[in-house]
């Protein structure tokens, strides 16, 4: 906020037309992570700090920057659970970006996809899917990076194998999760942990109920408990609760302090928001 502050008084002093133009980027900029980190903590005012960044990229004229904003707007929906809004910011940020090399597509593609998946859209999720290869591909070396402001392989490999599992594509699925967990590095506990558990629910499936919840067990027992976020658990509840009554998954039921019979479903919860 005083980051902000400091770049509202320096937009109400003359400047010339590109250093305004500048700092009307740095504002859309400054304003998509106040967004962000709101949407981490659920509030809703991230969706007024959405509109101070959009309407200062388009009068910055930026559109990569605008293109930026409705790809991780689209985020905001998806996390609440509106697919096929989702789906409308994402195309939308595409399209905006007008075939510029840019982040907004590489992260636009990828979230389109996973909505398609959730909605049992397939051939419009593996379009999608396509997508953000190519957007990948086109992205500047730069901006292949694990930050808001980039977009990365390890990140495209995760994306896609969770696109995958919803489909029940469970062998491309595989493919991408090995691949996601070769990138990532050891340290990132949370997106490493969401891979196995698509894996996990790969396994449930393919038909092997028991060395799905032994997997997901696992997950969560590996995890010390600070890392044990509230994601992870969710998503560990929605594999239990997706597989017939066994021993292990009584085991992982116990793990996660659920009653025999009970569990969560569908894909995401307000505590995924900011996961992307």
């Amino acid at each position: 906020m005083a980051d902000f502050g400091d770049l509202r008084v320096m937009m109400a002093a003359r400047q010339s037309a590109p250093a305004r133009r500048r700092l009307m980027i740095a504002v859309a900029r400054m304003a998509g992570l106040m967004a962000l980190t709101l949407l981490k903590m659920g509030d809703e005012r991230s969706r007024s700090w959405w509109r101070t960044g959009r309407q200062a990229a388009a009068e910055a004229d930026d559109r990569a920057t605008l293109s930026w904003m409705y790809a991780q707007e689209a985020y905001q929906l998806y996390y609440g659970g509106d697919m096929e809004g989702a789906v409308e910011l994402a195309r939308r940020s595409q399209q905006l970006a007008g075939g510029l090399p840019c982040v907004g597509p590489a992260l636009a593609a990828p979230l389109e996809a996973r909505a398609h998946a959730q909605l049992g859209q397939s051939a419009a999720a593996s379009e999608a899917l396509a997508s953000a290869e190519v957007a990948l591909e086109r992205l500047p070396a730069e901006e292949r990076l694990g930050s808001a402001f980039g977009y990365s392989e390890s990140r495209l490999r995760f994306h896609s194998g969770n696109a995958l599992t919803h489909l029940g594509e469970t062998s491309r699925a595989r493919e991408q999760q090995a691949r996601a967990l070769y990138l990532y590095p050891a340290s990132d506990h949370t997106d490493r942990s969401l891979i196995r558990l698509d894996q996990a629910m790969c396994l449930a499936l393919d038909g092997d109920p028991a060395a799905a919840a032994s997997h997901a067990t696992e997950t969560v027992v590996d995890l010390s408990p600070e890392h044990r976020s509230a994601l992870i658990i969710f998503r560990a509840r929605d594999v239990a609760a997706k597989v017939p009554e066994t021993r292990e998954v009584r085991v992982l039921r116990d793990v996660l302090a659920l009653p025999a019979g009970e569990g969560d479903s569908g894909a995401d919860q307000p505590g995924d928001r900011g996961r992307h």
